[in-house]
């Protein structure tokens, strides 16, 4: 019973490790919302971000794999419960302050909500400490090296090291985002429109005469005549109206998908119908390698058969081909390299690679 326990949970911190590792870039964006002033205003870490990123998957994958092969006991669990306390700490924060709405602790794999991140770490913390307990003898034991041991470490070792180094340089080993290549954005559009979210607004309201405050809805507001005919003691309490998921409808990631120019006209149906579209993407214009920027635009400024457009944050970034704005955190979730190159046909996902890649390929 506890072997199965034990392997069962070597077995979830690996998982969550790997699918992290695939896309360590995506993960570290997750840490700078954590470090953003909105949440624990620690803006030096923010720079800091993809190196925490990768202590935190090798930690999750090397512990996670001791667990497994069940080698330094002791200290692999010790290490486990502290990664364990520090990460409920983070989901409960976030959870209870609503300010980091995924947590990211499965990658884009698996979306979790936050307090389900946060009940999924108590019992993982809950499912560690029985493992100490039931394994506590065993702790002084003499373990045993094998070849085999050693043999099947090193093969872990690498694969993390070429995994982690492939989706920093290149693109994700596996693609676990809604912009994988194949992706229909045309169908996924349609899919959004036929099953929307839905939304309300909440209203803080306060009695003037007797101080109570409470929040309705939108409908219950205008329903009840109570809240705003002509001498009521109820007011709306100005900054505190919120608007709140009613109906949670088709999700993914594309909705934000909305190129603009830099009047605000939506670009977005003429790159979808395009039969070929290529767009270079810089989510940070400011810290864009300007070499790599620059050749990437000259080598597409020779595509005369597709449409071409530049979008980032800035209408000035790109100085041969034409600009377009979108939201920087919209161009997080298709860039995971600053340039980075999508090209599309028909709205069809059909190649995705970093700015330095595709000045490298043969057309």
């Amino acid at each position: 019973m506890k072997a199965i326990l034990r392997i069962l949970i070597g077995f979830i911190f690996i998982v969550s490790g790997f699918v992290k590792a695939v896309d360590v870039v995506g993960f570290s964006f997750k840490l700078e919302e954590y470090f953003s002033p909105a949440v624990f205003n620690i803006p030096f870490l923010e720079k800091q971000a993809i190196i925490l990123a990768v202590i935190v998957v090798v930690f999750e994958l090397v512990f996670g794999f001791f667990l497994l092969i069940k080698t330094q006991l002791k200290f692999t669990l010790s290490m486990l419960i502290a990664l364990c306390v520090f990460f409920a700490f983070l989901t409960f924060y976030s959870a209870y302050f609503n300010v980091v709405t995924d947590c990211g602790c499965f990658g884009d794999a698996l979306k979790m909500e936050p307090w389900q991140s946060f009940w999924k770490d108590i019992i993982l913390l809950f499912g560690l400490l029985l493992v100490y307990f039931l394994y506590r003898n065993d702790f002084n034991e003499p373990e045993e090296k094998t070849k085999f041991k050693k043999y099947l470490s090193a093969f872990a070792f690498l694969s993390m090291v070429f995994v982690i180094n492939w989706g920093i340089t290149h693109e994700p080993v596996i693609d676990f985002r809604d912009y994988k290549i194949g992706t229909d954005l045309n169908a996924e559009k349609q899919k959004i429109e036929k099953d929307p979210s839905e939304f309300k607004s909440f209203y803080s309201i306060k009695n003037e005469k007797t101080g109570e405050v409470k929040e309705v809805n939108q409908d219950d507001y205008v329903n009840e005549k109570k809240y705003w005919e002509e001498g009521s003691p109820w007011i709306i309490e100005e900054g505190k109206t919120t608007s709140k998921l009613i109906k949670q409808g088709y999700a993914s990631e594309i909705a934000k998908f909305k190129p603009e120019t830099a009047e605000g006209a939506d670009l977005t149906d003429e790159i979808l119908k395009a039969p070929k579209a290529i767009l270079i993407f810089s989510y940070d214009p400011k810290n864009a390698n300007i070499n790599i920027l620059a050749q990437a635009e000259a080598k597409l400024s020779q595509q005369k058969k597709a449409l071409v457009l530049g979008v980032s944050t800035d209408p000035n970034t790109f100085k041969t081909i034409n600009n377009a704005m979108m939201d920087g955190t919209a161009i997080k979730t298709i860039a995971r390299s600053n340039p980075f190159v999508l090209t599309l046909e028909k709205g069809k996902i059909v190649d995705k690679r970093s700015a330095e890649d595709y000045i490298k390929q043969k057309n």
